[in-house]
């Protein structure tokens, strides 16, 4: 079990049963957040530098460029890490502050594309990214549109498969790049050739279809105006859902307080949705969601109270969705404000923990 090199730690990561409510199907979670770098994405970024050095498009001491919101980046800039590589994640401020920090901690160049611009540009990151690449001689890993991306996700499906057999019924993931889920989907299809495959985009992303708008997701959909990448198989996937931001951010913050699963922001869209079908699809079934990061990322956002209040994310509605959906083993408290309850004050220790936080 003594490795030699980071990367070799990826895979092999759990599988979590969810306490759903009685006649509801089996929900086994896909605890992606024990890779390396706390996600699923560096699967796909140590396969598509694989396949580019096997294809002798990278060159000892080379240039690795990429469009990303922040897991891929992560990914990329580890594998440049441990291998010798120059790497330049091309962002925009979607990136959340920690992910930023990491791929920084690596020795990753950050460059930014959207200046005081909050939305989301992807488009832009990829124009800029592809011309930095062609101009320095760098390679760009082009995650959207290549099949190194879902290549590396086959690696996940046989251990679903060693894991749980054909005893698959439903698999649930977000799609961002469509590679994770599409990737997983393809190989396990072939194995169960019944398996439904269900994809979740944040309501406003146009992978499915409707209207686009803005939302707080990121490192899932494609904002109006973005190409939709080649790695999406619409004939895999049989169905595309939609989850709001307060359904994955209210899933993200029942989850942790009530079970201690601290998941990442759109993993817990995938997650409502999932609990949603498992209501109506009986408890003989089984379905496997891709919980594809962690939500230790996202501190200063998901699991905000201020940030979420700012951003009119609260929703007491989806709340009791889920706690209707979810059986507790114990009964919890209500701690959303709890340091600002007039009713309730805090301690003096907790007095000084919120001043100096402020």
């Amino acid at each position: 079990m003594i490795k030699t090199r980071i990367s070799d730690l990826v895979g092999r990561t759990p599988l979590l049963k969810l306490s759903v409510a009685d006649g509801s199907a089996n929900v086994l979670l896909k605890m992606e957040q024990f890779n390396p770098t706390g996600t699923a994405r560096i699967r796909m970024a140590r396969n598509m530098v694989d396949e580019a050095e096997a294809a002798g498009l990278l060159a000892p001491g080379g240039w690795l460029v990429e469009s990303t919101s922040g897991n891929t980046g992560l990914g990329l800039a580890l594998i440049a890490a441990e291998r010798g590589y120059k790497f330049t994640a091309v962002v925009d401020n979607h990136s959340s502050t920690d992910k930023l920090r990491g791929m920084l901690a690596y020795g990753a160049d950050i460059l930014n594309v959207a200046g005081d611009e909050e939305c989301l540009a992807t488009a832009e990151r990829d124009t800029v990214a592809e011309r930095l690449a062609a101009e320095q001689g760098a390679y760009w890993t082009a995650q959207h549109r290549n099949q190194g991306n879902p290549n590396g996700y086959r690696q996940l499906a046989l251990e679903l498969h060693h894991d749980l057999g054909d005893d698959i019924h439903y698999l649930y993931g977000a799609v961002g790049t469509g590679g994770s889920l599409c990737g997983t989907g393809r190989v396990l299809r072939e194995r169960i050739p019944d398996l439904k495959i269900i994809g979740v985009e944040p309501v406003g992303s146009v992978v499915f279809g409707g209207k686009g708008a803005p939302y707080h997701q990121s490192g899932t959909g494609t904002p109006e105006g973005s190409e939709i990448g080649g790695v999406v198989d619409y004939e895999l996937i049989d169905e595309g859902d939609k989850a709001s931001d307060s359904e994955a951010f209210e899933t993200c913050r029942y989850l942790a307080r009530n079970f201690g699963i601290l998941s990442g922001g759109s993993a817990g869209g995938v997650v409502y949705k999932a609990l949603e079908q498992a209501q109506s699809a009986g408890p003989e079934t089984t379905i496997v969601v891709l919980v594809c990061d962690g939500g230790d990322k996202y501190l200063d956002t998901v699991f905000n109270d201020d940030w979420m209040a700012a951003n009119g994310l609260f929703d007491e509605q989806v709340v009791r969705r889920l706690a209707a959906m979810l059986r507790l083993r114990q009964h919890r408290p209500d701690r959303r404000n709890h340091l600002a309850n007039p009713v309730n004050p805090p301690d003096a220790c907790t007095r000084r923990f919120a001043a100096a936080a402020a």
